[in-house]
């Protein structure tokens, strides 16, 4: 090719890049968002490529946007697996629960631990609220208002994510589009968190657990990584982190992750400054909401209720 083409086509990419920029920053600077629990929305589910993995792999995002005026809240879902299995759809009734109350639900395919180990899965959710800031506009989102709702393992990675929004290691996958816009969020909602895997893996080993021991020592790999990215030992540790509030809702029945872990965590937590609604629901296991029911039903209320107090709390500069 001729060098004027080489030179255009880099001459349109930089304005695109620019206006992108741009189209963010307007839309930061003017969007105002109200969010009524109690409303009532069609939805619409579409499903775009998110990125490609090292392997090859795609990794898909599947939205669900309320047909409705907007802007809307926007919420980046983080599924569970242990790390190692599920994807974007692992959470689908409640994504719709959420988006039919009018909030822009995004839930995204993470890389699995047998294809890489940490960190891989919390750069993908770290790129993914970097790019659903960028995205959002364009499905009548409100990129100003993004928050997370992880279950077991995507809430481990939502922890991270929230408590160390500009590691290096976690910032690696670049955004040419929008260079700029960094991955800090407003709020963290969580079902059953692995606020400390360690413990989990202890756990798993009195209950002789071989596939759960098996899925942390594929994903913590080399294994001391089970204590550097583990958000119990981060807060013991006394490192300096990003305290965003927090929803933890628990299962008392729950033997993956125990209630007595959970509540630790909360406690140093907010020994460390931060917000944290803490809730047990009684006569639940790990994954309680995957079922009809009143409990079920509950946890939808409590996250939507958590979501509109956040909302409505002033931000500090």
């Amino acid at each position: 090719m001729s060098e004027p083409f080489h030179g255009r086509r880099h001459f349109l990419k930089t304005v695109s890049t620019a206006l992108g920029a741009v189209a963010v920053a307007g839309f930061n600077a003017g969007a105002k968002t109200a969010y009524d629990p109690s409303a009532t929305f069609d939805i619409k589910v579409s499903e775009v490529e998110l990125r490609r993995t090292r392997a090859g792999r795609t990794l898909m995002a599947r939205i669900y946007q309320p047909m409705g005026a907007g802007p809307f809240p926007t919420i980046l879902d983080l599924h569970g697996g242990a790390w190692n299995n599920k994807d974007r759809h692992a959470e689908e009734p409640m994504d719709r629960a959420l988006a039919a109350s009018g909030l822009l639900v995004v839930a995204i395919d993470m890389t699995l631990a047998p294809e890489a180990p940490y960190s891989a899965s919390v750069q993908d959710a770290n790129y993914g609220v970097r790019w659903l800031k960028w995205k959002a506009a364009s499905w009548n989102g409100d990129p100003t208002t993004i928050g997370i709702y992880g279950s077991s393992s995507g809430g481990h990675v939502a922890e991270l994510l929230g408590m160390r929004p500009r590691d290096a290691r976690y910032n690696a996958i670049p955004l040419p589009e929008a260079p700029r816009v960094d991955a800090t969020v407003s709020f963290i909602a969580m079902r059953s968190p692995v606020s400390n895997p360690y413990a989990r893996f202890q756990n798993a080993e009195r209950l002789k657990r071989d596939v759960m021991m098996k899925n942390h020592t594929i994903y913590f790999q080399p294994w001391e990584t089970i204590h550097e990215s583990n958000p119990q030992e981060i807060l013991d540790r006394h490192e300096q982190v990003t305290l965003v509030p927090m929803l933890v809702m628990q299962g008392a029945l729950d033997d993956n992750v125990l209630p007595a872990v959970q509540e630790k965590f909360v406690a140093s937590y907010k020994a460390a400054g931060g917000d944290v609604q803490f809730q047990v629901f009684e006569g639940c296991e790990h994954e309680w909401v995957a079922k009809p029911g009143p409990q079920t039903d509950r946890a939808r209320e409590m996250v939507k209720a958590f979501i509109a107090r956040q909302l409505k709390t002033p931000r500090r500069a």
